[in-house]
């Protein structure tokens, strides 16, 4: 009882303080330097992805070739979606980790590096997400769903755009992203001090994010998972729906779109 009532008293506190003070510049460069290179770095991976052991550098194609070929196959498809959910997701999910460190730099209560406990969190969830899609990726290639080219035949590509769309328009589509809007009323209600309280919430939120996000991450199959073209495309739409005005409508818009797409696609198939 003492732990909820400090925990409602943190939140009552955070409710009413002013907005959260500016960073100073230092820090400032250091957290947006961060993530730019963070992101920076996983783009240039997913440019010159690795498709077998011998493609990685000397020390990693060695470990890789003592593991069966099947093995080195799976690893590399998990690093093929943990570093493009990286590359797609922590550009969207940037604001929300600015904001965390003005709060806690105003409220004290938690030490300079909990920021990127935080973000570290959001990158804990999101790889377990690249789990689930390495798993699909390969049941979908075993039942010959999945082509050569990582993409899927029209129809059961029209059958994902709909779904996708159809999840768009959903209560849980918009509650989640609620969620991610709104960086404030986040903390407001489910604020924790220090590194360990950081990273409790970085889990949480970066549920929220994969809740309003994993349907328009399973596009990638309709296109093709490594279409360098279409994975800028959905995280600019990701980045929109989270960051820019409007961005509910947009969703909802989105929604619409994908829905007609899907039935041209299933037409024409």
């Amino acid at each position: 009882m003492a732990n909820a009532n400090a925990g409602a008293d943190q939140r009552e506190d955070l409710a009413n303080t002013a907005p959260p003070p500016a960073l100073p510049l230092r820090d400032q460069i250091l957290l947006w330097g961060g993530l730019a290179m963070i992101t920076a770095l996983a783009w240039l991976y997913l440019i010159r992805m690795p498709m077998a052991a011998d493609d990685l550098p000397a020390i990693a194609a060695r470990v890789l070739k003592v593991l069966p070929p099947q093995a080195a196959d799976v690893w590399l498809t998990f690093m093929m979606w943990a570093v493009m959910m990286v590359a797609m997701m922590l550009p969207s999910a940037s604001p929300m980790i600015a904001t965390y460190a003005r709060i806690a730099r105003g409220r004290g209560d938690s030490p300079r590096h909990a920021v990127w406990s935080f973000a570290g969190a959001y990158v804990v969830v999101w790889t377990l997400y690249s789990v689930a899609a390495t798993a699909g990726q390969f049941v979908l290639q075993r039942a010959a769903i999945l082509r050569g080219d990582l993409t899927t035949p029209p129809l059961i590509g029209a059958i994902i755009l709909v779904a996708a769309g159809v999840f768009q328009l959903t209560p849980l589509k918009d509650a989640c992203l609620g969620h991610c809007r709104s960086p404030l009323g986040f903390f407001m209600t489910q604020w924790r001090g220090g590194s360990g309280g950081a990273f409790a919430m970085g889990l949480k939120h970066g549920a929220f994010c994969v809740g309003c996000c994993w349907a328009l991450m399973a596009l990638l199959f309709v296109m093709g998972v490594m279409n360098l073209a279409w994975v800028a495309a959905l995280s600019a739409l990701v980045l929109i729906e989270k960051a820019m005005p409007y961005g509910r409508a947009i969703a909802r818009t989105s929604g619409v779109a994908l829905v007609i797409a899907g039935a041209a696609l299933a037409f024409q198939a």
